[in-house]
């Protein structure tokens, strides 16, 4: 038997509440004619009478009424849940995944989202901090945040933050025993507290450029970490010397807690982007966190 179509079983379903063919083809937007249609071709692949029509009522027949009961229910839950699902793009509410660095999320994530979230209270955030190259597709993301020079062309990217620098330095105590080094080969030399990262396949190869020059130098040291927070700490402890986000250390080299050194090996290179595959059928929410993100100069 031929499966009825949605479409057929909510005329009928309108014409068996209203018991009117007029009432029922006005509230569905259709002619009279074009519902009768509808409903004797659902009857025919049914092979059942639904409807008892006079000239006076329509009225469900036993087979009409059972499929009333069973199906009048579901289709009032479908209903509600599309008008549910429309909301989502008339106001700002529902949840958005987005897959960052511990960097980005500190750093650019989490004060745009700190100003925003409060005045929506039906929008939840979920940031997963992941060093890896992530399929956001794939791992159902709605967006993921990269370094600008590391976004898919086929992506669509939003610049969420000015160009970064990155900066090596160590603590007033460890230059006390060690000379500071003058080119990035030095710190072959040196104690260097290193980062693994899991889209390099192991440690973490400083990088460096100057004059149109770029070097990557693999350093040496005791230590071995795979965040920015037990790097600097260790680096303010006089464990080594540490390469990380200029913005980090900033507030320490004023303080004169570091020392910076190697300044001019590190150039300025584009900041983060939120990435994501299309904008199309984006939820209010999804707009409305990408505008609070988006970076302006």
């Amino acid at each position: 038997m031929p499966r009825p179509a949605v479409n057929d079983l909510i005329a009928f379903l309108a014409v068996a509440r209203a018991k009117s063919f007029t009432k029922a083809a006005a509230k569905l937007g259709v002619s009279q004619s074009a519902l009768s249609h509808t409903i004797r071709g659902l009857e025919e692949r049914l092979g059942l009478r639904l409807l008892t029509r006079t000239t006076r009522s329509v009225s469900p027949t036993e087979a009409g009424e059972r499929l009333l009961l069973t199906i009048g229910p579901r289709l009032d839950e479908i209903e509600t849940e599309l008008v549910a699902l429309s909301a989502f793009r008339e106001k700002p509410a529902g949840s958005i995944r987005i897959n960052a660095g511990e960097h980005a999320a500190d750093a650019i994530l989490w004060p745009g989202l700190e100003k925003l979230l409060p005045d929506y209270p039906d929008i939840n955030v979920e940031i997963i901090v992941d060093y890896g190259l992530t399929d956001i597709v794939a791992e159902r993301y709605d967006a993921g945040v990269r370094l600008g020079e590391q976004v898919a062309k086929d992506m669509i990217a939003v610049r969420i933050g000015p160009d970064m620098r990155m900066a090596v330095v160590g603590a007033p105590a460890y230059f006390e025993r060690r000379p500071k080094p003058l080119t990035p080969q030095d710190l072959t030399d040196h104690n260097c507290i290193n980062l693994r990262l899991p889209t390099y396949g192991g440690v973490y190869a400083w990088e460096f450029e100057r004059d149109g020059h770029e070097l990557k130098v693999r350093v040496d040291g005791q230590l071995i970490f795979n965040n920015i927070a037990l790097r600097l700490n260790a680096a303010l402890a006089g464990a080594g010397l540490a390469y990380l986000p200029e913005d980090v250390v900033q507030a320490h080299l004023a303080e004169g807690r570091l020392v910076r050194v190697l300044e001019d090996w590190c150039p300025a290179f584009p900041g983060y982007h939120l990435y994501y595959p299309s904008r199309r059928h984006a939820s209010a929410a999804f707009v409305l966190v990408v505008d609070a993100l988006r970076y302006r100069e």
